[in-house]
């Protein structure tokens, strides 16, 4: 990691419904290993029986708590924890602290799977809603720092798949043929550590799609 003598930002990781911190364990090992401060926390509770404005509370009052207040950090969502990372931002001023923000297989403009459950934060993840709808609306803010949406055509549990694209920032296809396997794959990880080396406000303000399909999968990339 080229940090031009510089610390790298510390990374928040924050996980998906049904998750806890520990699901970004692969990730979280090979991102220190490559010289980064990683941060997790538990999101409670973790199945969408509170609403998506909670949890984001949750994710400030973590970043009030541990990093004072010059410090920037750098953001990773997965799946919901992408949606809550974007209340964050765009409703509670996260967007004041964070340089690079990156959503895995996030559902930005909802899924079906959201409809199999009542819960309150589900209900806010399907298609359509009215809180998909409001951060969508202004989205365009995100901008403002180096946004990467990262996801797979093959995902089961974002339906349909391309509800993980967004129209900003920079878009990485990776052919990862499970939800969970996002977290894993040698190529998702790749591109997460690319994304954090990126200059800030170094990408440009239309959305291009980079593939990493063809990547062998070996013992080397992981």
């Amino acid at each position: 990691m080229d940090t031009e003598n510089q610390q790298p930002n510390p990374v928040l990781l924050i996980h998906g419904i049904g998750d806890t911190g520990a699901v970004f364990n692969t990730m979280a090992s090979y991102l220190r290993q490559r010289g980064w401060s990683i941060h997790t926390l538990d999101l409670i509770p973790n199945n969408g029986a509170v609403s998506l404005e909670q949890l984001a509370k949750q994710v400030d009052d973590y970043v009030a708590t541990n990093f004072v207040p010059e410090q920037t950090i750098d953001l990773v969502g997965f799946s919901m924890g992408g949606i809550v990372s974007r209340y964050y931002l765009q409703r509670l001023g996260g967007i004041k602290r964070v340089q690079r923000f990156i959503t895995i297989s996030s559902p930005h403009y909802g899924t079906v799977i959201a409809y199999g459950s009542r819960l309150p934060g589900c209900v806010q993840m399907r298609t359509n809603s009215a809180f998909l709808k409001d951060l969508n609306s202004d989205a365009v803010m995100l901008k403002q720092l180096n946004f990467t949406s990262i996801w797979t055509p093959y995902d089961l549990m974002i339906v349909p798949a391309n509800s993980s694209q967004m129209l900003l920032g920079r878009e990485v296809v990776v052919s990862v043929a499970l939800h969970p396997w996002m977290l894993k794959d040698p190529r998702s990880l790749a591109t997460v550590a690319e994304a954090l080396v990126e200059p800030v406000n170094s990408y440009p303000q239309f959305v291009y799609t980079q593939s990493y399909q063809k990547l062998p999968l070996s013992n080397d990339n992981i």
